[in-house]
C-alpha cells in the first residue's frame, strides 16, 4: 500500500521543508562559488538545482537574501567548530593550539574556501558586501578571541587587547591558509598542512605567550 508522506495541498512535510532547505543553501553556496557572487542570480540558481523559481522565491526574495541565509549556516557551523575545538581541552594554552589549528583545517577546505574567495572577490568591489564581511568575520572570531581572553587571564598569554593578537593569529593563520587554498590540488598533502601550521603557530607562542 503506498504512503502519502505530504501534507494534504502538496505541501511537504516538516523534515521534507528542512531537507529542500539544505539542498537549496548547498546548491546556492556552489553556484556563488563558481560563478561568483555578482554573476550569480536566483534564476540560475534555481536552474542548476532543478528547482521552480517558485520554490526559491517562496523563501527567498533576492539574492542578498539567499547569500545572508548561505553565510549564517556556514558562520553557526564554524563558530560550533571552534567551541568543540576549545571545549576538548582544558588548559587555556593547549585550548587555544586547538581551536587555532580548527580554524586553520576550516579554512583550507576545499569547498568553503571557493565560497569564502569568492565572497572576498564581491566584498572588494562591493561596499555593502564588504560591510557584511567585516561583520561576518567579526562574529565568526568570537570563540577565538574568547579563548585568548581565558589564556590571558590564566597568565599564559601576554596582556594587552585581545582583538589585535587574535587579528595577528588570524593573520598568520590565512597567510598559512592561503599558501594551501592557491596551490595546485596535490601540492599539500595532510603533513605538509600541519607543518605550516606548526610553523605560524610556534611564530605565535614565542611572540606572545608567557610560557
Amino acid at each position: 500500500m503506498k504512503t502519502n508522506h505530504t501534507r494534504p495541498g502538496g505541501r511537504p512535510r516538516k523534515d521534507q521543508a528542512a531537507a529542500i532547505g539544505e539542498r537549496l543553501l548547498d546548491g546556492a553556496r556552489a553556484v556563488f562559488a563558481k560563478r561568483g557572487i555578482g554573476s550569480a542570480s536566483l534564476d540560475a540558481i534555481a536552474a542548476d538545482l532543478g528547482m521552480s523559481k517558485h520554490t526559491l522565491y517562496r523563501r527567498y526574495p533576492n539574492k542578498g537574501a539567499l547569500l545572508e541565509a548561505v553565510v549564517a549556516r556556514d558562520l553557526g557551523r564554524f563558530r560550533e567548530a571552534l567551541v568543540q575545538a576549545a571545549e576538548a581541552r582544558c588548559e587555556p594554552l593547549e585550548a587555544l593550539h586547538a581551536v587555532a589549528l580548527r580554524y586553520f583545517t576550516f579554512g583550507i577546505a576545499r569547498d568553503y574556501a571557493a565560497f569564502y574567495l569568492a565572497v572576498m572577490a564581491e566584498a572588494a568591489i562591493s561596499t555593502s558586501i564588504g560591510e557584511k564581511l567585516a561583520a561576518w568575520s567579526a562574529t565568526a572570531l568570537e570563540p577565538l578571541e574568547a579563548v585568548i581572553v581565558t589564556a590571558q587571564a590564566a597568565n599564559v598569554m601576554r596582556a594587552g587587547d585581545p582583538t589585535a593578537i587574535c587579528a595577528i593569529l588570524v593573520d598568520l593563520l590565512e597567510g598559512a591558509s592561503n599558501r594551501v587554498r592557491l596551490a595546485p590540488t596535490d601540492t599539500f598533502d595532510e603533513a605538509a598542512c600541519r607543518i605550516l601550521f606548526d610553523e605560524r603557530w610556534d611564530l605565535f607562542v614565542a611572540a606572545l605567550s608567557l610560557r
